[in-house]
C-alpha cells in the first residue's frame, strides 16, 4: 500500500473514531440542559435526577471526544504538511476561531456546571449549561464552515504558490458551509435522542426506575422525531447545494452516467463501474433526481461521463452509503413517530417488542452520520480542496511509508483502548441508572 494510500485510510480511521463522541455530545447537551430547565421550572425532583444522570453520560462522552480531536489537528502538520502549507492561512482560521472561542467558552462553562451546583443560583447553573451547549454546537459551527470551504472554496486567491484569504465574510457565510452545519447538529440531536431511547428502553424493560425513564424516554421521542425530520429536510437543501458545486460528488451518489433530463430514481440500482453504467435498473420514479438536484422534475443532471476519469470520485462506495444513509434515516423517522404515538397509552410498558426494537436501534443513528461522512468526503475525492488542491499533492514530503503505517497502527491501538474505555463507562453508569436521590455528581475519581 503507497503513502498515499495509508495516508488517507490514517485520516479516516482518526477522523470516523473520533466523530463517534462529536454527534451525542452536539445532542446531549441541548437534553440535558432541557431537562435541567424543567428541573428549573417545575421544581420537580425527578427532573434534577434526570439532568444529573444523563449529564454523567454527556461528560463521559465530552472527555473521550477531547481526547480523540487533538490528534486530528496533528495530522495536518505530520501526513498533511503540503496541504497546510497551500491553504493552511484560509483553513487556519476558523480552526483558530472553534479552538479560542468556542472550546474555550463550551470547556469553561462545562466545568462551572460541574463545580458550580451549591455555588450557584439554580437559574446562574441552569445558564452555564446552555452555555456549555452553545458552545458545544458552536464549535461544530466553526469546524464545518473550514470543511464547507474545503468542499466549495470561496474567498480567496491564489498568490505565490499558495491560496490567501482576500474574503472572510464569503467563508463565514458559505451556503455549504451552513448546510453541512445544520444537516450535521440535527445528525447529531437525532444520535442523542436514539441514545437516550435506547437505554430508558433497557430500564423500562426490566421495571427500573419506569417514572423516571419514561418521562427520559417521551421527552428524547419528540426531541428525535423532530430532529430526525430536520435531518431529511437540510440534506435535502444540501443535496441541491452538492448538485450545483460538486457534480461529480451528486452524479456518484445517485449513480448518473450519462447527463439528461428529468433523470428517474431507480429503486433497485446496481452500478456497473467497470463498464461505466449500470447492470441493473428497475422500479423508477420519474424525474426524481432531477427533482432532488435542482428541485425541478425537468433539470439537467450531469453524468459522470461528462469528467476525466481521474477526477472522479469512487462511485460505488459513495453511492451504496447514500442509499444506506438514506434507508436508515426514512427508518429512524418512522421509529421516533411510533416511540412519540405508543406512550401516550396507558398500557406503553407492555409493548416489549417495540422497547427491544427500540434498544436495537440504538446503534442506527451512529451507522448513518458516519454514512454520510463517507459521502461528503469520498464523494470530494479526487479533491482535497474541490477543484483547488488534489489530495495526492497535500501530502507531506518528509514522511515514509513505514512512519505512516506505523503510526496508523499505534493510533488504531490507541483508539481502540479509548473505545473500550468509553463504551465501559457508558455501559457502566447506564445499566447502574439514575442515583437514589439528587445530591450526587459524576466525579473525577468516578471516570478513572
Amino acid at each position: 500500500m503507497d503513502l498515499l494510500a495509508l495516508s488517507r485510510i490514517q485520516f479516516a480511521v482518526t477522523t470516523m473514531f473520533h466523530f463517534i463522541f462529536v454527534p451525542l455530545t452536539l445532542g446531549l447537551s441541548v437534553l440535558t440542559a432541557w431537562f435541567e430547565t424543567k428541573y428549573v421550572k417545575t421544581g420537580d425532583e425527578t427532573y434534577l435526577r434526570m439532568t444529573k444522570f444523563w449529564g454523567k453520560l454527556f461528560l463521559i462522552n465530552f472527555a473521550l471526544g477531547v481526547v480523540t480531536g487533538i490528534t486530528q489537528e496533528f495530522q495536518f502538520g505530520m501526513n498533511w504538511a503540503e496541504y497546510s502549507r497551500y491553504v493552511g492561512d484560509i483553513f487556519g482560521a476558523p480552526l483558530a476561531i472553534e479552538a479560542t472561542v468556542a472550546f474555550f467558552l463550551e470547556s469553561v462553562f462545562i466545568g462551572v456546571w460541574v463545580f458550580g451546583w451549591d455555588k450557584l443560583s439554580k437559574k446562574a447553573h441552569l445558564t452555564s449549561i446552555w452555555l456549555a451547549a452553545f458552545g458545544t454546537n458552536l464549535s461544530a459551527l466553526w469546524i464545518l464552515l473550514a470543511n464547507g470551504w474545503m468542499q466549495k472554496p470561496v474567498g480567496f486567491i491564489i498568490r505565490n504558490g499558495r491560496a490567501e484569504m482576500n474574503d472572510f465574510l464569503a467563508l463565514v457565510t458559505n451556503p455549504y458551509g451552513w448546510f453541512k452545519f445544520l444537516h450535521t447538529v440535527t445528525s447529531g440531536f437525532m444520535v442523542a435522542g436514539f441514545f437516550v431511547m435506547g437505554i430508558a428502553a433497557w430500564h423500562l424493560l426490566r421495571k427500573n426506575e419506569t417514572d423516571f425513564f419514561t418521562r427520559s424516554f417521551k421527552t428524547a421521542a419528540m426531541f428525535s422525531l423532530i430532529s430526525s425530520v430536520a435531518v431529511a429536510l437540510t440534506g435535502d437543501f444540501h443535496a441541491v447545494e452538492i448538485a450545483k458545486v460538486q457534480p461529480t460528488k451528486f452524479a456518484a451518489m445517485e449513480a448518473v452516467w450519462e447527463t439528461k433530463k428529468a433523470v428517474p430514481m431507480h429503486l433497485l440500482l446496481v452500478p456497473d463501474t467497470a463498464n461505466e453504467r449500470n447492470s441493473v435498473e428497475t422500479a423508477s420514479l420519474p424525474g426524481m433526481v432531477s427533482f432532488l438536484a435542482f428541485h425541478d422534475f425537468n433539470a439537467e443532471v450531469k453524468g459522470l461521463k461528462e469528467f476525466p476519469k481521474e477526477e472522479r470520485p469512487p462511485v460505488l462506495p459513495v453511492f451504496l452509503s447514500f442509499r444506506l444513509m438514506v434507508a436508515l434515516g426514512t427508518l429512524m423517522i418512522g421509529l421516533a413517530a411510533l416511540a412519540v404515538i405508543l406512550p401516550r397509552w396507558s398500557r406503553f410498558l407492555d409493548f416489549k417488542i417495540f422497547l427491544y426494537i427500540m434498544l436495537a436501534a440504538l446503534p442506527l443513528p451512529y451507522i448513518t452520520v458516519q454514512l454520510g461522512w463517507l459521502v461528503a468526503e469520498l464523494g470530494r475525492q479526487p479533491w482535497a480542496v474541490y477543484g483547488v488542491l488534489k489530495t495526492a499533492n497535500g501530502l507531506s514530503a518528509s514522511v515514509s511509508t513505514i512512519q505512516v503505517a506505523g503510526s496508523l497502527f499505534g493510533f488504531t491501538l490507541l483508539y481502540g483502548i479509548l473505545g473500550t474505555i468509553d463504551i465501559y463507562l457508558l455501559a457502566k453508569y447506564a445499566i447502574k441508572g439514575p442515583d437514589s436521590d439528587s445530591s450526587s455528581m459524576i466525579t473525577v475519581k468516578e471516570v478513572a
